[in-house]
């Protein structure tokens, strides 16, 4: 009797996990879908995945993407720089490529004009400004600074063949596009034409899968570039610009999740934007950009 009760007692166990596999719970704590499993198979066709947790329904998922964006939110430090070692004017300095008195003009000009415009000049782009300092010479300090590569050129069929579905708003904010791309170890090297914000590495890691690289070019070469990959991608990606709360962002992306029938979610925050991707195999993912200013109201934000 005992081994028949250990078998029944192995049988069910093995039955509760294979229809918890075909009808998992729904993720979201709040689910108010039914919980018998038998009902939530019927309803397992509208689900969707997100973080590794799966939703019944469009609802349950908005709800979740609130909870999420709130985290985003709370946890973001923004634009993610290194500090630097040395200042920008003395490694030039010490390359015996700028003399005292030309620093210190560039230095006084900059503290003139201060934060008053909406974009403030680097120190690097005074000294290019007064004829102080090549943009070689700057390109390459800054890569002293940040401790990595310089490029000289980018490939010319670049744009033409750029492989990776980085939406062309972000990578025209951080200044910054993909260089080279090694498949057999996952890696990806990175371009910037300025100071290098690890917030987009970080979400392209995020969101892609690669271990990404920086390095350094120069912003006249990076500038046509990017110019040339705008002409050739980004026009499939869906832009939101200044979105009043996360509400209305998460309205957004589950209103686009239901539409375009995706089977994933996935997000990653950069600076003041947030970068989607709604993944839909075999068919192509679909990739959204919202834009929410740091000042938004998380108590506002409610569903």
């Amino acid at each position: 009797m005992s081994k028949m009760s250990a078998a029944l007692r192995f049988w069910k166990s093995v039955g509760s996990r294979f229809l918890g596999e075909l009808a998992p719970r729904c993720g979201y704590r709040g689910c108010l879908q039914p919980r018998n499993r038998w009902r939530r198979m019927r309803g397992r066709s509208g689900s969707v995945r997100m973080q590794g947790m799966l939703y019944c329904s469009a609802a349950c998922l908005e709800r979740a993407l609130l909870e999420v964006l709130r985290a985003e939110h709370s946890g973001s430090k923004g634009t993610t720089l290194t500090p630097h070692r040395i200042p920008l004017g003395l490694i030039l300095l010490s390359r015996q490529q700028l003399t005292a008195d030309q620093l210190r003009c560039a230095l006084e000009a900059q503290r003139k004009v201060g934060s008053d415009v909406p974009t403030p000049k680097k120190i690097g782009e005074w000294l290019q400004d007064f004829g102080f300092a090549t943009e070689q010479q700057v390109t390459a300090a800054l890569a002293r600074q940040w401790s990595c590569p310089v490029l000289r050129n980018l490939p010319a069929s670049m744009a033409a063949s750029f492989p990776l579905p980085i939406p062309t708003l972000l990578l025209e904010h951080f200044q910054v596009m993909p260089v080279e791309l090694v498949e057999a170890t996952g890696s990806l090297l990175m371009a910037f034409g300025g100071s290098i914000d690890y917030s987009i590495l970080y979400a392209i890691e995020r969101m892609l899968g690669y271990h990404t690289q920086p390095c350094l070019v120069r912003p006249s070469i990076l500038r046509k570039s990017l110019l040339a990959i705008a002409q050739h991608h980004g026009v499939n990606d869906v832009v939101f610009d200044c979105l009043q709360d996360i509400a209305e962002c998460a309205h957004i992306i589950g209103n686009y999740t239901s539409t375009v029938r995706a089977e994933e979610v996935r997000l990653a925050r950069c600076g003041e934007h947030l970068w989607i991707r709604l993944e839909r195999l075999p068919r192509e993912a679909v990739t959204l950009v919202l834009r929410v200013p740091r000042s938004y109201s998380l108590a506002a934000a409610q569903i």
